[in-house]
């Protein structure tokens, strides 16, 4: 009974939430006629026009229920059902038999496991109804859905954090820093289970939250990042639109002041003090200094300048970008004996100004910097600074050319002594007072070999050498007239023989070493020693040349063919200096146009010297034609010497091997035997050694009689081969001298058997004098290679024969 009711208490709940969403719960669906089962099934087609309907409840079901009993979900029921049973109820699909079961006979529905409907929000399942005796579908399969009613059992949560944002210091109020988002599981259409609110449980004296939009802004216009830079804000999200029994779910969000430049720069002393001495180069550095600024970033990057005049004028500020730090260098060269401390203004001010925050006051501050200059030990320095001196080139040596004038600037003031850097006038052209500083000539001086001289003087104190100054001294020699002039080359001219009088003829010029202020002036006449002279004519053109003309008609070259023209040139001094030079002139045979086609004996167009570069070009012409000639020599002589040492090449490298089949008796080129007869004269052994002689060979003899003229190596006890012996010992003992021969392993003797053989000799060409009795006429079937030598042998048995009868 408690079981019923509380299945009944469920369904109950079950209603009154369908009525309030849905507004009915009960559904009710008639099925008419067999239109609505399945074609020809029997139950529908057993008589005329069956009206069949199922009946169940609006299936819902409550999510996380805790019963210990199961949850009654509804009841299906065909209108058909008398209630005895005959109807068997099943169902299919997602769940069934598991999650949800069905009483065959009632139709109930239960529930067998917990639901929840954020993992799964409804069930689609098919019903059915057949006879409990044949099991047959009494009506179709119906599908219906069994959802899940939601319940609020999700908290929201902030899906997106952790959360940080940011916000410029001194921001208005309201301003908008970031939104955080929250989301609620559970069934946003039902209920206020997923409607969330937004709400500040920590930082609330500084920031703000929308309730509903979940925007945070800022709650105060001073915040300051100086005095702090980041809050940590905590957010809440409660569903059921905040009210009693809601669910909620919190993040923190971290918030961070971002820097404006709200702050000037400050520097933490009003005053800074260095020291440098006052030998100290310019650009050195004297110190640094550094205004502070609470701000970061790019707000504090800022610059420094020197306020004060005296300050601009002695030192420099520059700022070091990676420090921000002020450096102070020399700008100018100090000096402790005129100006022992200076006083520079320094001021620093932000290099980026927000003009939001002007207001606020002014964005530089300044300091002071006192800079004490320290006194060293100085050397000498030159005054006045002059370093050009002059001096003629025809001062006596020992002649002052000037005076350099050196002092100590110390307080000391140390007395200085002088000396010339000898590296600079290593030929002492020069030499120097050592206590006044006079430069005198130590040679006599030449402009034209030399017109400007450099040294370097040297100022030191007489007590320390060590301080030393230098000074760079140009010495110019003056120019005076030394030099006469010249010509300005060894002039030669031509003159035609036909030649008419006035006729330019040469050119002059002249050229002088010495350079006068006021320019070259030069004279021109024609020597002393040329007053007779009636065949030319010297003309000053007053620009410094002067012009040869012809003065009588026609010339000779057999007569004369050179003339020496003496010109007198003198130039303008002071003093004037002069000299003389000769034209040379010759006569020279021209066409009719006035070309010159020949002159005397000297050519005159054509240079009979050489260039050094011909005469070099031809040297080595010479030289290469003398190697080549050496080169050829030497090969012809090399290709001598190895044709002599082929022809003394060792016999025994000329052995021929008859281990191959010559070409019969008709082959007399294989073999070259004149190369073993040439050595030895062996004598012949020809047929009839008995009586005849060789004058009995006639013309009668047979081809077989020509052969009996080659040597024969038979077997003979008078044959004498000591020859052999003593040529064998020879070439050993040459080949045990000579060590770059090869060794020879074996020397084969071709030309005897051995004595006392039991074996004949087989030469077929010894076998005629053998007296053999051995018949030869199988050769003849031995084909045409052997047709020869079957005549031979044939020919010689006849022989045999016929000297036997």
């Amino acid at each position: 009974m408690a079981k019923g009711l509380q299945g009944f208490s469920w369904s109950m709940l079950l209603l009154f939430c369908a009525i309030q969403e849905l507004g009915s719960w009960a559904m009710h669906t008639a099925v008419e006629g067999p239109g609505l089962g399945e074609p020809g099934d029997p139950a529908l087609l057993a008589g005329g026009r069956v009206k069949r309907g199922w009946v169940w409840n609006q299936f819902f079901v409550v999510e996380e229920y805790t019963g210990t009993e199961p949850l009654y979900v509804g009841k299906i029921h065909s209108d058909s059902d008398e209630g005895d049973g005959s109807i068997k109820y099943t169902i299919s699909g997602e769940g069934a038999g598991t999650i949800f079961l069905i009483d065959e006979i009632t139709g109930d529905i239960h529930a067998t496991e917990r639901l929840d409907r954020e993992q799964k929000t409804f069930y689609t399942l098919r019903a059915q109804a057949r006879d409990r005796q044949t099991d047959q579908l009494l009506e179709p399969e119906s599908e219906f859905i069994i959802k899940v009613q939601d319940i609020n059992d999700s908290e929201p949560r902030f899906l997106e954090g952790p959360y940080i944002g940011s916000v410029a210091e001194l921001s208005p109020v309201g301003t908008s820093v970031m939104q955080v988002m929250a989301s609620d599981a559970d069934d946003p259409t039902y209920g206020s289970s997923a409607r969330v609110v937004y709400s500040v449980l920590e930082g609330e004296q500084h920031f703000t939250v929308d309730s509903k939009t979940g925007v945070i802004r800022t709650a105060v216009a001073d915040l300051d990042r100086e005095t702090q830079d980041r809050y940590e804000v905590v957010i809440r999200a409660t569903d059921m639109a905040g009210q009693l029994g809601g669910l909620s779910g919190s993040t923190t969000v971290t918030i961070v002041v971002t820097d404006v430049n709200d702050n000037p720069p400050r520097f933490p002393q009003k005053m800074y003090q260095f020291s440098i001495v006052e030998t100290a180069p310019v650009g050195t550095a004297i110190g640094r200094v550094k205004a502070e600024d609470s701000d970061v970033g790019e707000n504090t990057d800022m610059t420094y300048q020197v306020k004060d005049e005296e300050g601009v004028e002695m030192f420099k500020v520059t700022t070091d970008s990676n420090t921000q730090e002020a450096v102070i260098t020399v700008q100018k060269p100090l000096d402790y004996e005129s100006k022992k401390v200076h006083t520079v203004v320094v001021e620093a001010l932000n290099k980026f100004v927000d003009p939001r925050f002007v207001d606020l006051g002014t964005f530089r501050d300044q300091t002071i910097v006192r800079v004490s200059v320290l006194d060293v030990d100085e050397p000498p320095e030159f005054r006045p600074p002059s370093n050009l001196m002059e001096v003629q080139e025809d001062a006596h040596v020992g002649s002052i050319v000037g005076v350099v004038t050196a002092l100590d600037p110390d307080t000391a003031n140390h007395p200085v002594r002088y000396a010339i850097d000898r590296s600079t006038d290593a030929e002492r052209i020069f030499d120097i007072d050592a206590k006044t500083g006079a430069i005198v000539t130590g040679k006599v001086l030449d402009r034209e070999t030399a017109g400007w001289h450099n040294i370097t003087v040297l100022a030191m104190e007489a007590d320390n050498h060590s301080q030393v100054s230098r000074a760079s001294l140009r010495i110019r020699i003056l120019d005076v007239n030394d030099n006469p002039p010249e010509l300005a080359t060894p002039y030669e001219a031509a003159v035609c023989e036909d030649a008419k009088p006035g006729q330019l003829i040469q050119t002059i010029s002249v050229v002088d070493r010495d350079e006068p202020q006021s320019g070259h002036r030069f004279y021109f006449t024609l020597a002393p020693e040329a007053t007779n002279n009636h065949h030319f004519s010297l003309l000053d053109i007053q620009d410094n040349t002067a012009a040869v003309h012809t003065q009588r008609v026609g010339f000779n070259r057999q007569e004369q063919d050179v003339y020496l023209l003496p010109i007198l040139v003198v130039d303008s001094g002071p003093p004037a200096l002069s000299s003389t030079g000769t034209l040379t002139i010759r006569v020279c045979g021209c066409d009719s146009s006035g070309a010159i086609q020949s002159c005397n004996s000297t050519a005159y167009v054509v240079s009979a010297t050489l260039s050094p570069g011909a005469l070099i070009a031809l040297l080595v012409c010479v030289l290469i034609l003398v190697v080549l000639v050496l080169l050829i020599l030497t090969l012809k002589r090399h290709h001598k010497s190895h044709l002599t040492s082929e022809d003394d090449e060792d016999m025994r490298d000329n052995v021929i091997k008859y281990n191959d089949e010559g070409g019969g008796e008709q082959d007399t080129e294989a073999y070259d035997m004149s190369a073993l007869r040439s050595l030895y004269d062996f004598s012949e052994i020809k047929a009839g050694d008995g009586g005849g002689g060789p004058g009995e060979a006639g013309p009668g003899r047979n081809p077989a009689s020509e052969l009996h003229a080659l040597p024969q190596w038979v077997q003979s006890p008078d044959l004498d081969f000591s020859v052999f012996r003593d040529y064998i010992c020879r070439k050993v003992e040459q080949a045990d001298e000579d060590l770059s021969v090869p060794p020879y392993d074996s020397f084969q003797t071709y030309a005897f058997e051995g004595s006392d053989s039991p074996v004949p000799s087989l030469s077929s060409i010894n076998t005629w004098s053998s007296g053999s009795e051995q018949d030869f006429s199988y050769l003849g079937g031995w084909g045409p290679r052997f047709r020869q030598l079957a005549a031979l042998y044939a020919g010689r048995r006849g022989d045999e024969d016929s000297e036997e009868s």
